[in-house]
C-alpha cells in the first residue's frame, strides 16, 4: 500500500520506523524519495540524522504518519493511515496526554486499564449516555451498553457484549459496569428489584472466583456468561449465569505474591466474629492453602469489610443465614483439610497421626467419621473383574489425593452457589429478549503453559473466528447498502488452527483417547501428537530441545505447551471412596453438594436448562443410571469443548458487541504505557486485524454534507452547485486524479487509505496560502500605520520647535512692554494714593451727615406706621359693626320670607295630609324622628357620662390640690413660729459677734503668714502643674494613639463580624435551601412510593382476583351512600383480600409468589393491628368528644331557647312601640283633619308616609332575622343527624376491624351477605320514611295554599276599606301574624317540631328565592317606569295650578327595596360535589380556560364554594370538598402528567387556591394586603392551616412534575441546539470521522437549533403567563430551565472530545448571549437564570483563552471559579484543534493548572447533576379581584352553583 503513496514521500514528510525499545519511532524525511532509492534520509524527533535502509527484495517503504490534527481521534478508523504504529500512537496520546482510557476501533471498544479510580462511572454519567447515539459521545463502556440496549429494542434481536483481555486488563470491571448500566437505565419489571440482585451477584462471584495474581489484584479465575433478561417493555426480569473452566488448582497452590480465592481471606479476617467461633479459624498465615503466596494482604482492601459485603449480597439473593453458615463451614473445612499432615509410614505407604487436630475439625465440620476419612486419605481401592484391593498410597500420592479432594469440594461448592444465584435471579415474568455479557479470559502465553492456557487459547481462537466473520460481514453490508463495487477482502482465517485442536484426531481427540488408555501418559500422548501432526500441519511444531512439549501457531502468536499434567487435569480424578464418605455425612448441605446434577441443556433448547453450566470435575456414581455414569465420565476437555460450542451458538444467534481490554504495563502503574506489551495485546485481541480489514477497502467515509463543509475552501465559486452531491463529485475528480482512490455511494464518499491525509494536505496548503495573503495585507497595513505615526510625530516636533521660538520672541516683547507698564502703574499709584486720602476725608463727612438724615427718616416712618395700625383697627371695628347690623337685617328678612314660604307649604301639606300616602309618609317620618330622638338621647347620655367622668376627675384633682395647700399652710405656720424664736436669739448672737471679731483679728495675722507660705507653695505647685501638663500632654497623645488603634481594631472587628455575619447568613440560607430541597425531595420520594404502592396494589388485585364459582357481588351489594362508601372502604379492601386469599389457596402458585404473599400477609396483619389500635384510640376519643358534644349541645340548646325568648321579647317590645307610634299618627291625623293639613302632598302627609315605609323595612329586617334563626336550627339538626350516622358507621367499621382472627377473615364473605341484607333493610326503611315525609310535605303544601287563599281574601277585604283604615288593617294584621309566629311554642315532640320547621323553612327559602328573582325584575322595570313618570309629571306640574293639584287623586306607589349585595360565595348541594369536581377539574380543558376566562378561575370558584361551606359551619362539607379537590388534581396529573399545559394550568390554580386560603384566612399578616371588603369575606369558622400545608406540598409535587415535563421536552433539543448546530455558519470545521458516525452539525430538516430552544422557552413562558402563574414562580421555573440547559450542555461538552475546540467555544458563547437576550426581552434578568449558565460560559471561555504560559494558567484559575478542578482539567485534556494552525494543550500546562488548583475544596464530581431541582418557594401573592364580582361562564356547566 505504501508503494501507492510514493508521491507523498517528500521532504518534511513524517514516517514510522521500527524501534527495538519503543516498537515504532517517528522520523522526518530530510530529502525527497525517488523511485529506486534504497535509502531514506531521516531525522528523528531528538535531532539525530539517520539513514534508513529499505528491504532490497521488497522495497517496502515505512508507514506514513497521520497529520497531527487526526491524532487523538475517538475512532481509530478515522485515521487517514491505518496501520499498527498509527493505532499504537493514537492510543498512547489518548491514554497518556488526555487521560482517556476508551477508544473505538470500528466496532470494537478498546479499554486500557488506568490502574486508578476514575470519576466516570457515576449515575450522572449513565444519565448522560442514556438515549445517545454511539458516535455522539466520547467512547465509553456505557456507550456500548446503550448501543446494545437500543438495538435490542429496535431490532427485536438478542445482544451480546464480549469482554476479553489478559488477566489484569480490567475485563471483570468492564462487565460489571455494563451490567450496572442495564440495571440503571432499564429498571425492574416487578417489585423484586431484580437489578439489585443482578448487581449483588458480582461481589459473591468475585469472592469465590477471583484472586490476586502477579498481574492483577482481582483477577477472575473463571469465565462467565451472564444473560440479563428483559420483558416486552425492556425492563429487567431476571438473569442467568454460565461459568467456564474454574481454576481449581489455585485452591491448593499459589505462586509467590499471589493469593487463593478472596473468600478464604475474608473468612480468616472475620474469624473473631461470634458466629464464626465454631469454625475454629485463625489468620491467613495459619493455613497452608492461604500462605503459600507469602503475601496475604492486598493494599487498600479490608477483607473483613468485604466479608460483610459478601454476606449482604448472599442475603439479598435469598440465601438464608443457615445456608450461609453452611457454606462458610465447608470453606473452613477446606482450609483445615489443607493443614492435615501426611507422614511417611514406609516407601510405599503413608499415614496420618491419630487425633490430628485439623482433621478432627474437618470431620466435625463436614459431619463425617474421623477413622473413615483418615483411612481413605492414605489408601485407595482398586477393582478388577473378580476382586477388589485396597492399596496404600505413598505420601506424595496421599497429599495429591488430599488436594484433589479439596479442589473437588470447592468446585462442587462453586457450582452450588452459581445454581442458587441463578435461582434467585430467575423470574416468573416471561422473558422477551436478553443481553448477554461474556467476561472471558484473553489470549495467554507464559514461560510454562499447561492445560489451562491451552483451553483458554482454544476459546480465544473460536471467538476470534467469530469476530473476523462479523467484521467482514459488517464491511460487506456497508458496501452493499451504499451500492459501491464490492471487492473481495482477504482476511486471516484461523479455521486450520481450530481444526488442529478440535477436529477428529486433533489435539483434544488424541488427549481423550490417551486418557482412556490403561497406561496412558503424557509422554506417549506427546509422541502421538508428533506422529500425527508434525508433518501434516504447518501450524504444529516440535521444540528442538524437548520431547515433552509442542508448539501451536495461534492467530496471535506461537505458544509452546508443556505436556506434563495434561492427562491428569483432563481426567480430573478424585478418590471415589472419599466421595462416598462425604456422601454419608450428617451435614445436609454437604450431601446436597454431592448429588448428581441433571443433564445440562443449551439456552436455545438443545441442552441444559436455563441456569445450566459446564461441570468441570465429575466422578462416576454406580448407584445412578448408566446414562448418568456416561455423562459423569466425560473429560474436562470434552466438556469444555461442548460448552464452548453452546456458547458460540448463543453468540451467533445474537448481535455481538466487542470490548477489548488492554493492560498498559505489568507493574500496575497508573497511566503508564508500555508499547511492547500494548502491541502484543493488540495483536492478540484482534484489534489490528480489524484495522487491516478496514484498511484493505475504503476505511475513510464522509457524508456529502460533511465533505462539502470540510473542503469548501478547495472549491471555487463556479464549482458550487445547488446539488451538493454533484458539487462533491466534480471537485473530487479535479483534486484526485485516480478514480480508484475513492467511490461515490448513495449517502457517503468512500476513500482509500491516505486519501484523507492528501485532501487535508491540500486544505492546509490552501489555508496556509490564505494565511500568508492575510499576513501580507496585515503587515502592509501595520507598516503604513507606522509610517503615518512617524509622519505625524515629525510634524508635531516641528510644530513644537517653531512654537518655542515664537514664544521666546513673545517673551522679549512682553518684558519690554512690562517695563513701560510698571512705570505707568508706579506713577498711577502715587497719584491714586493722594486721591484716596482726599476721598476718604470726603467720605467720612458724608457718612456722618447721611447717618443723621437716616435716623430722622427712620423716626418719621415709625410714627407713620403706628398711625396706620391705629387706623386699621378702628376701621376694622367700624366694618364689623356695619356687617353685624347688615347680617341681622338680612336674617330678619330671610325669616320673614321663609315664614311666608312655610305658611304656603303648610297649606299644601294640609291638602296632602288627607291622602293615605301622606299618612304613610308621615308615619315613616315620625318613626325616623323617634329613632333620631333616641339616637340624640343616646348621644346626650354619652356626653353626660363623659362630662361626669371629667367632673369626677376635676373633683379628684381639686381635692389633691386642696390637700397640698393645707400642707403648705401648716409648713408656713411652723416657719413663723421658728422666726419668733430666732428673734430671741439675736441678742445672744450679737455678743457672740463681738467675741468673734477679736478672734478675727488674730486670725488675720495668721492668715498673712499662711498666705506667704501659700505663695511659695503656689509657685512650687505651678511648676509641678507645668510638669504634669507636659506629662498629661504626652498621655493624651498616647491616649489618642490608643483610641485610634482601638477604633481601627474596632472597625476591623466590626468588618470581621459583618463578614462573619454575612457568611453565617449565607450559610443559613444555604442550609435553608438544602433543608427545603431535602423536604421537597422527600415529597418526591413520597409521591414515588405512593405511585409504587398503587401499582403494587393493582398488581396484587389482578393477581388475587382469580374468578371462582360461587356468589359474586351484585349492584345491590354496593352502597349508594357516599359517606358509607368512605367509612366502609377498608371493609371492601379486606373483603377483596380475603377473597383473593381463598383464590390463591385454590390455585397452583410458585414458591416466589407464595413467599411474596406471605410477606404481604404479614405486612397487612401488622398494618391491620396498627389500624385496630388506632381505631380503638379514635373510638375512645370519639366517645369523649361525643359526651362533650352532648353537654355542649344541651348548653347550646338552652342558649338558643334563651336567645329565642329574647328575640320574642324584643319583637313584642317592637310591636308595642309600633302600636304606640300608630296611635300617635292617628291622633296627629285626627288633630289635623279638620284643618285639611293631611291632604296628599302636604308636609305632614309625607312625614307619615316616610315613617310607614321605615316601619315596613323594619318588619322586613325582622323577617330576615327569623329566617337566619331558623336556618341555624336547620344546620344544628343536620349536624346532629350526621353525628348519629357517623357514630353508627364508626361502630360498624370497628366491628369489621375486629376481624383479626384468620378464621374470622375466612368468614368475611358471610358477614358481607348480612351486611347487604342490613343495607337493603335500611334502604327500605329510608324509602318508607321518604314516602311519609312526602305525605307531610303534601299536607303542608295544602296548608300553604289555604293560607295563600286566606291572604288573598284578606287583601280583597282591605282593598274595599278607605285608605286610612286599609293601612291600619294591613299593618295590624302583619304585626299580629309576626307576633304569633314568634310567640308560638311547640306543642308536639321537639324533634318532630324541628323536622317540621326544617321542611317549612326549606320551602319558604325556595319561595323567597323565586320571589326575589321576580322582585328584581319588577324593580328594574319599576325604575324605568318611575323615571318616565317623573319626567312626565315634571312637565305637567308646570302647567297645573295649586287648586288642581288639591283635587287630583294620588295613586299609591310601591317603594322598591334595595338589592342585597353578593357575598362572594357559591352554594352547592352535597350530592353535586362529584359533579363540581368532574366539570371543574377532571374534564376541564386548560386551553379554553386560559384564552376565554380570567386566570385562576377554577381556584376562585373552588374557594367560593369552600367559603359557603365555612359559612354554614359544616366541617364535613369542608373536609370532603378539600379532599376531593386534592385527589382530583392528583388524578388529572397522573393521567395527563406529560402535558405541559395541563401541569402548568394546575400549578397556577393550586397556587392561587393556596393564596386564597392565606388571603382570606383571617391572619393579620395576610389581612393587611386586603381591601376592607375582602376582609369581610374571610373564613369565619375553620382554621385551614393544615390544609394549606397539604396544598403547599401538592404545589411542590406539581412544580416538580412541571420541571420533569419541561426537561423531557427540552432534553432532545439542548445538545443539538447548543452544541452541534452551527449558529454562526462557517466557524466550526468538520473533522474526519470513523465508523461511529456522530450526529451532523449541519441543520437538516428535523434538526433542533438554537431558535428551536428559544421558541420552546417562549412557548413555556407564554403558557404560564396565560394561566396566571405567579411572576416569582415563573422566575424560579426559568431559572430551573436554564440550569438544565447549562448542565446538559456542559456535561455533553465534557464527554465529547470533538466539541472541545476554539470555534465551538465561540459558538457556545454566541448561543449563551442569545439566551441572555431572551431573558432581557422577558424582563427576567434578575431571576438568577444567568448565574446558572456561568459554568458553561467559563467552559466556553476556557476553550478560547490562550493556554501556554504561567500567566495564562493564573488567568484561567481566577476566571474559572464556577468550574471544578476536574472539569477544568477535563476540558484541557479534551481540547482538540480543528485546524492545523491550532495547538494542543501541553501536559506541562495541565500539570501547572492542577498544582495551582490543588488547594481548592470542592467536590471531585465531574458532571453536573441534571436531576437537581432547586427548592421552590411560593411567596404570598394576594389577589385584588373581588369575589362578589366573579361571574361563572356557562361553558363550565356549573349551573347547579348558586351565587350567595
Amino acid at each position: 500500500m505504501n508503494e501507492e503513496l510514493e508521491f507523498e514521500f517528500v521532504k518534511y514528510a513524517r514516517v514510522w520506523i521500527p524501534d527495538p525499545d519503543e516498537v515504532w519511532k517517528s522520523a522526518e524525511l530530510t530529502k525527497d524519495y525517488k523511485q529506486g532509492d534504497g535509502i531514506l534520509h531521516l531525522q528523528l524527533e531528538d535531532g539525530t540524522n539517520l539513514q534508513h535502509k529499505l528491504d532490497p527484495s521488497t522495497k517496502t517503504l515505512p508507514h506514513l504518519r497521520n497529520p497531527d490534527i487526526l491524532v487523538g481521534e475517538n475512532d481509530l478508523t478515522a485515521l487517514s493511515y491505518l496501520h499498527e504504529p498509527a493505532v499504537l500512537h493514537n492510543l498512547k496520546v489518548r491514554f497518556i496526554d488526555s487521560k482517556l482510557i476508551y477508544t473505538y476501533c470500528g466496532i470494537v471498544l478498546v479499554a486500557i486499564n488506568p490502574y486508578e479510580t476514575l470519576p466516570i462511572y457515576g449515575a450522572e454519567i449513565i444519565n448522560a449516555y442514556s438515549g445517545q447515539n454511539m458516535g455522539d459521545m466520547d467512547p465509553h463502556i456505557f456507550a456500548v451498553a446503550e448501543e446494545a440496549y437500543k438495538q435490542m429494542a429496535r431490532d427485536e434481536r438478542n445482544q451480546s457484549i464480549i469482554v476479553s483481555g489478559e488477566s489484569g486488563a480490567g475485563k471483570t470491571v468492564s462487565a460489571k459496569y455494563a451490567m450496572r448500566y442495564f440495571a440503571t437505565v432499564s429498571g425492574s419489571a416487578s417489585e423484586a428489584n431484580v437489578e439489585e440482585k443482578v448487581l449483588a451477584s458480582n461481589p459473591i462471584m468475585e469472592a469465590i472466583g477471583n484472586a490476586k495474581t502477579t498481574r492483577n489484584d482481582n483477577s477472575s479465575r473463571f469465565g462467565k456468561y451472564i444473560e440479563i433478561g428483559f420483558d416486552k417493555r425492556y425492563h429487567i426480569t431476571g438473569a442467568n449465569m454460565r461459568t467456564y473452566l474454574l481454576e481449581k488448582s489455585r485452591v491448593v497452590f499459589q505462586a509467590d505474591e499471589e493469593r487463593n480465592y478472596h473468600i478464604f481471606y475474608q473468612l480468616c479476617a472475620s474469624s473473631r466474629l461470634p458466629e464464626f467461633k465454631a469454625l475454629k479459624l485463625g489468620g491467613a498465615n495459619d493455613f497452608h492453602y492461604t500462605k503459600q503466596g507469602r503475601n496475604p494482604v492486598i493494599d487498600g482492601v479490608d477483607d473483613a469489610r468485604e466479608m460483610s459485603t459478601t454476606r449482604s449480597a448472599f442475603s439479598l439473593l435469598g440465601i438464608t443465614e443457615l445456608y450461609q453458615m453452611g457454606l462458610f463451614q465447608v470453606l473452613a473445612a477446606i482450609l483445615h483439610l489443607g493443614n492435615v499432615d501426611v507422614k511417611d509410614r514406609d516407601a510405599d505407604s503413608s499415614m496420618i497421626l491419630p487425633n490430628n487436630s485439623h482433621l478432627m475439625v474437618f470431620c466435625d465440620l463436614m459431619g463425617v467419621a474421623y477413622q473413615d476419612m483418615s483411612h481413605w486419605l492414605c489408601h485407595k481401592k482398586l477393582k478388577t473383574a473378580t476382586e477388589t484391593y485396597i492399596k496404600p498410597l505413598p505420601r506424595v500420592q496421599a497429599v495429591n489425593a488430599r488436594d484433589a479432594l479439596a479442589k473437588h469440594i470447592y468446585a462442587k461448592l462453586f457450582t452450588w452457589i452459581v445454581e442458587h444465584i441463578n435461582q434467585a435471579l430467575h423470574s416468573t415474568v416471561q422473558q422477551h429478549s436478553f443481553i448477554g455479557v461474556l467476561d472471558i479470559y484473553g489470549f495467554e502465553t507464559f514461560e510454562i503453559n499447561s492445560f489451562e492456557q491451552f483451553c483458554i487459547n482454544y476459546a480465544n481462537e473460536k471467538l476470534q473466528q467469530q469476530f473476523n466473520m462479523h467484521v467482514f460481514k459488517l464491511e460487506q453490508e456497508e458496501y452493499m447498502k451504499e451500492q459501491i463495487p464490492w471487492t473481495l477482502i482477504d482476511f486471516y482465517d484461523n479455521q486450520p488452527c481450530i481444526n488442529l485442536i478440535e477436529a477428529k484426531m486433533g489435539v483434544l481427540d488424541l488427549l481423550d483417547e490417551e486418557c482412556r488408555m490403561p497406561k496412558g501418559s503424557d509422554d506417549s500422548w506427546a509422541q502421538k501428537l508428533y506422529n500425527t501432526h508434525l508433518k501434516t500441519c504447518a501450524l504444529f511444531q516440535k521444540p528442538r530441545m524437548s520431547n515433552k512439549a509442542f508448539i501451536i501457531q495461534h492467530f496471535a502468536d506461537k505458544v509452546e505447551y508443556q505436556c506434563e499434567g495434561f492427562l491428569a487435569k483432563n481426567k480430573d480424578t478424585v478418590n471415589e471412596e472419599q466421595i462416598h464418605v462425604l456422601k454419608a455425612s450428617k451435614f445436609d448441605l454437604l450431601v446436597e453438594l454431592f448429588q448428581d446434577e441433571e443433564k445440562v441443556t443449551s439456552p436455545t433448547g438443545a441442552g441444559p436448562p436455563t441456569g445450566g453450566r459446564t461441570r468441570l470435575s465429575v466422578k462416576p456414581d454406580k448407584g445412578k443410571s448408566s446414562q448418568a455414569s456416561k455423562e459423569h465420565k466425560k473429560t474436562v476437555g470434552l466438556q469444555f469443548r461442548n460448552s464452548l460450542q453452546l456458547l458460540m451458538e448463543t453468540l451467533n444467534a445474537t448481535t455481538p458487541h466487542y470490548v477489548r481490554c488492554i493492560k498498559p504495563n505489568d507493574y500496575k502503574y497508573a497511566f503508564t504505557f508500555d508499547p511492547k506489551r500494548a502491541v502484543q495485546q493488540l495483536r492478540a485481541c484482534g484489534v489490528l486485524e480489524t484495522i487491516r480489514i478496514s484498511a484493505a477497502g475504503f476505511p475513510s467515509r464522509w457524508t456529502y454534507q460533511e465533505f462539502f463543509s470540510r473542503y469548501r475552501v478547495l472549491m471555487k465559486q463556479k464549482d458550487v452547485q445547488s446539488d451538493k452531491k454533484m458539487t462533491c463529485k466534480n471537485v473530487l475528480e479535479k483534486l484526485v486524479q485516480d478514480p480508484d482512490k475513492y467511490q461515490f455511494g448513495k449517502t457517503k464518499i468512500f476513500f482509500r487509505a491516505g486519501q484523507v491525509a492528501y485532501l487535508e494536505k491540500l486544505r492546509a496548503d490552501k489555508l496556509r496560502a490564505a494565511c500568508i495573503r492575510i499576513q501580507k495585507t496585515i503587515r502592509c497595513w501595520l507598516a503604513r500605520k507606522k509610517f503615518l505615526r512617524v509622519k505625524r510625530a515629525t510634524i508635531t516636533i516641528q510644530r513644537h520647535v517653531r512654537g518655542y521660538q515664537a514664544r521666546c520672541l513673545a517673551t522679549f516683547l512682553r518684558r519690554t512692554r512690562a517695563a513701560v507698564i510698571i512705570q505707568k502703574f508706579q506713577r498711577m499709584y502715587v497719584q491714586r494714593k493722594r486721591y484716596q486720602r482726599m476721598q476718604a476725608a470726603a467720605l467720612a463727612v458724608q457718612c456722618i451727615l447721611r447717618a443723621y438724615m437716616a435716623r430722622q427718616q427712620y423716626k418719621m416712618l415709625l410714627r407713620e406706621n403706628k398711625a396706620i395700625v391705629i387706623q386699621k383697627m378702628v376701621r376694622g371695628w367700624l366694618a364689623r359693626q356695619w356687617y353685624r347690623r347688615s347680617l341681622a337685617a338680612v336674617v330678619y328678612l330671610q325669616c320673614c320670607v321663609r315664614r311666608m314660604c312655610a305658611r304656603r307649604q303648610l297649606k299644601k301639606l294640609k291638602i296632602e295630609a288627607r291622602s293615605v300616602e301622606h299618612y304613610k309618609k308621615l308615619n315613616i317620618g315620625m318613626e325616623n324622628k323617634i329613632m333620631q330622638l333616641q339616637r340624640r338621647i343616646d348621644e346626650q347620655n354619652k356626653e353626660n357620662r363623659v362630662m361626669s367622668e371629667r367632673l369626677s376627675s376635676a373633683e379628684t384633682a381639686h381635692a389633691t390640690e386642696g390637700e397640698r395647700m393645707r400642707r403648705e399652710l401648716t409648713r408656713l405656720r411652723g416657719a413663723e413660729e421658728e422666726a419668733k424664736s430666732s428673734a430671741n436669739r439675736v441678742v445672744s448672737l450679737q455678743e457672740e459677734l463681738e467675741r468673734l471679731r477679736v478672734e478675727l483679728q488674730s486670725t488675720q495675722k495668721e492668715k498673712k503668714a499662711i498666705e506667704d507660705w501659700a505663695q511659695t507653695y503656689q509657685d512650687e505647685m505651678e511648676k509641678m502643674i507645668s510638669e504634669l501638663k507636659e506629662q498629661n500632654h504626652l498621655l493624651k497623645n498616647e491616649k489618642n494613639d490608643l483610641n485610634r488603634l482601638i477604633q481601627e481594631q474596632g472597625q476591623q472587628w466590626t468588618e470581621k463580624m459583618q463578614r462573619a455575619l454575612k457568611d453565617q447568613t449565607s450559610q443559613l440560607e444555604c442550609d435553608l435551601n438544602e433543608e427545603r430541597s431535602r423536604y421537597q425531595n422527600l415529597l418526591t420520594e413520597h409521591l414515588r412510593l405512593e405511585e409504587k404502592y398503587d401499582d403494587l396494589k393493582e398488581e396484587m388485585t389482578l393477581t388475587m382476583n382469580v374468578p371462582k364459582p360461587g356468589h359474586r357481588r351484585t349492584d345491590s351489594a354496593h352502597s349508594s351512600n357516599e359517606s358509607e362508601y368512605t367509612y366502609n372502604s377498608e371493609l371492601a379492601e379486606s373483603e377483596e383480600l380475603s377473597r383473593g386469599m381463598e383464590d390463591v389457596t385454590k390455585g397452583t402458585l410458585d414458591m416466589a409468589l407464595v413467599l411474596k404473599l406471605q410477606k404481604r400477609v404479614s405486612e397487612l396483619e401488622q398494618e391491620k393491628q396498627g389500624l385496630q389500635n388506632e381505631l380503638d384510640r379514635r373510638e375512645e376519643q370519639f366517645q369523649r368528644a361525643r359526651a362533650r358534644d352532648d353537654e355542649e349541645h344541651k348548653k347550646a340548646r338552652g342558649a338558643e331557647l334563651e336567645y329565642e325568648s329574647l328575640k320574642r321579647q324584643e319583637l313584642e317590645s317592637e310591636n308595642k312601640k309600633l302600636r304606640h307610634d300608630l296611635g300617635e299618627m292617628r291622633r296627629a291625623l285626627v288633630g289635623t283633619a279638620g284643618a285639611g293639613s293631611a291632604a296628599p302632598g302636604s308636609p305632614a302627609y309625607k312625614v307619615l308616609l316616610d315613617q310607614l315605609n321605615a316601619s315596613t323595612e323594619e318588619l322586613e329586617v325582622r323577617k330576615e332575622e327569623v329566617l337566619i334563626l331558623r336556618s341555624q336550627l336547620v344546620s344544628q339538626k343536620e349536624a346532629m343527624q350526621h353525628k348519629e350516622t357517623m357514630t353508627d358507621s364508626l361502630q360498624y367499621v370497628e366491628d369489621v376491624q375486629n376481624l383479626t382472627d384468620a378464621k374470622e377473615i375466612s368468614q368475611a364473605y358471610m358477614g358481607l351477605k348480612d351486611t347487604n341484607r342490613l343495607l337493603e333493610s335500611q334502604l327500605q326503611a329510608q324509602r318508607r320514611s321518604h314516602e311519609a315525609e312526602l305525605e307531610v310535605l303534601r299536607g303542608e303544601l295544602q296548608a300553604v295554599k289555604e293560607e295563600n287563599h286566606r291572604q288573598q281574601q284578606l287583601l280583597a277585604q282591605n282593598l274595599q276599606l278607605p285608605p286610612e283604615a286599609r293601612i291600619e288593617a294591613s299593618l295590624q294584621h302583619e304585626i299580629t301574624r309576626l307576633t304569633n309566629e314568634n310567640l308560638m311554642l311547640p306543642t308536639e315532640d321537639p324533634k318532630v317540631y324541628r323536622t317540621n320547621i326544617l321542611r317549612r323553612m326549606i320551602d319558604l327559602l325556595e319561595q323567597v328565592e323565586k320571589q326575589d328573582k321576580t322582585v328584581r325584575k319588577l324593580k328594574k322595570q319599576l325604575k324605568v317606569f318611575a323615571k318616565k313618570i317623573s319626567d312626565l309629571e315634571g312637565g305637567q306640574m308646570e302647567n297645573v295650578s295649586p287648586s288642581q293639584m288639591v283635587d287630583e287623586p294620588i295613586h299609591p306607589v310601591n317603594i322598591p327595596r334595595r338589592e342585597k349585595d353578593f357575598q362572594g360565595m357559591l352554594e352547592y348541594k352535597k350530592e353535586d360535589e362529584l359533579k363540581l369536581v368532574k366539570n371543574l377539574i377532571l374534564e376541564l380543558k386548560p386551553r379554553g380556560v386560559a384564552v376565554n376566562m380570567i386566570p385562576g378561575l377554577p381556584a376562585y370558584i373552588l374557594f367560593m364554594c369552600l367559603r359557603h361551606a365555612d359559612y354554614l359551619n359544616d366541617d364535613q362539607k369542608v373536609r370532603a370538598l378539600l379532599t376531593s379537590v386534592i385527589n382530583s388534581i392528583k388524578k388529572i396529573l397522573k393521567k395527563r402528567g406529560e402535558d405541559f399545559e395541563t401541569v402548568s394550568f394546575w400549578l397556577a390554580n393550586t397556587c392561587r387556591f393556596l393564596h386564597c386560603l392565606k388571603q382570606y384566612s383571617g391572619d393579620e399578616q395576610f389581612m393587611k394586603y386586603n381591601s376592607p371588603k375582602q376582609n369581610e369575606h374571610c373564613l369565619s369558622n375553620f382554621d385551614l392551616a393544615e390544609y394549606r400545608q397539604v396544598l403547599s406540598d401538592l404545589a411542590i409535587q406539581i412544580y416538580q412534575q412541571l420541571i420533569k415535563c419541561m426537561e423531557n421536552i427540552l432534553q432532545p433539543m439542548i445538545v443539538s441546539g447548543m452544541l452541534e448546530h452551527e449558529t454562526i455558519q462557517g466557524v466550526s470545521g468538520v473533522k474526519p470521522t470513523g465508523l461511529r458516525k456522530r450526529t451532523s452539525s449541519i441543520a437538516d430538516e428535523g434538526t433542533y437549533t438554537l431558535d428551536s430552544i428559544l421558541r420552546q422557552l417562549s412557548s413555556f413562558h407564554a403558557t404560564m403567563c396565560q394561566h396566571g402563574t405567579d411572576p416569582e414562580l415563573i422566575k424560579q421555573v426559568v431559572k430551573q430551565q436554564f440550569y438544565i440547559i447549562g448542565a446538559v450542555t456542559l456535561n455533553n461538552l465534557l464527554l465529547r472530545k470533538d466539541m472541545c475546540s476554539w470555534s465551538k467555544g465561540m459558538q457556545i458563547r454566541y448561543n449563551v448571549s442569545q439566551l441572555e437576550e431572551w431573558l432581557r426581552d422577558k424582563n427576567l434578568m434578575v431571576c438568577g437564570a444567568k448565574e446558572t449558565l456561568e459554568p458553561l460560559i467559563q467552559a466556553a471561555q476556557l476553550l478560547q483563552v490562550k493556554k501556554k504560559t504561567d500567566e495564562d494558567a493564573e488567568a484561567i484559575c481566577s476566571m474559572c471559579n464556577a468550574l471544578t478542578t476536574a472539569q477544568i482539567v477535563k476540558v484541557l485534556n479534551l481540547y482538540t484543534p480543528v485546524n492545523a494552525f491550532e495547538e494542543r494543550v501541553s501536559v506541562t500546562f495541565i500539570r501547572t493548572i492542577q498544582n495551582r488548583l490543588r488547594d481548592r475544596k470542592e467536590s471531585p464530581q465531574l458532571l453536573l447533576d441534571t436531576k437537581v431541582i432547586y427548592p421552590v418557594t411560593f411567596p404570598f401573592s394576594p389577589s385584588s379581584l373581588a369575589l362578589e364580582t366573579i361571574q361563572i361562564p356557562g361553558s363550565l356547566n356549573l349551573g347547579f352553583l348558586t351565587r350567595v
